[in-house]
């Protein structure tokens, strides 16, 4: 079995998607300037994101900093692991360089469908280690969000493709 995160770890995580997701839509905003305001719109969205799990961290009793999630089976916890490992995709890696492969405003947003769709399949994992008093249910308005910011995305390249 892998080593256990505590929930600071966890939120600590998924603060790192949030700033990737914000950095990835402000550079594509400067590549794209015809998506421009889609794409800052969601910058913003994920600096928002990021407050509601940064202020979740910092309401961390000390005792949750320290002590791993509860996750009596493991499962949740390997499957962090796999995650936090790069094992699906690395939060670590600056996701604007998927920009450099980049080369319309389709493949675009196809990209950030994709890098949408890992966010919410880390945050499907964190919802399983966050307690309903620890905040489940801001986990869960969040991945509401994110799946809202795939189905606009997938609107506009819709519309970009009729527009051909």
């Amino acid at each position: 079995m892998g080593i256990p995160f505590n929930a600071d770890e966890v939120f600590e995580m998924a603060e790192e998607i949030e700033r990737n997701g914000s950095k990835f839509y402000r550079k594509a905003a400067g590549k794209f300037p015809t998506l421009r305001k889609l794409l800052l719109d969601l910058a913003v969205m994920e600096d928002e994101h990021l407050k509601i799990f940064a202020a979740m961290r910092a309401s961390l009793s000390g005792e949750e900093t320290e002590a791993p999630v509860f996750d009596p089976d493991g499962e949740a916890q390997m499957y962090l692991r796999v995650m936090a490992d790069g094992n699906v995709f690395n939060m670590k890696a600056d996701p604007s360089e998927k920009l450099a492969d980049v080369g319309t405003a389709q493949d675009l947003l196809k990209t950030a469908m994709g890098v949408e769709r890992d966010s919410i399949t880390f945050y499907v994992g964190l919802r399983e280690s966050v307690s309903p008093q620890a905040g489940r249910d801001k986990v869960d308005g969040i991945i509401r969000e994110e799946m809202k910011h795939i189905a606009v995305l997938n609107e506009r390249l819709e519309s970009l493709e009729q527009a051909r």
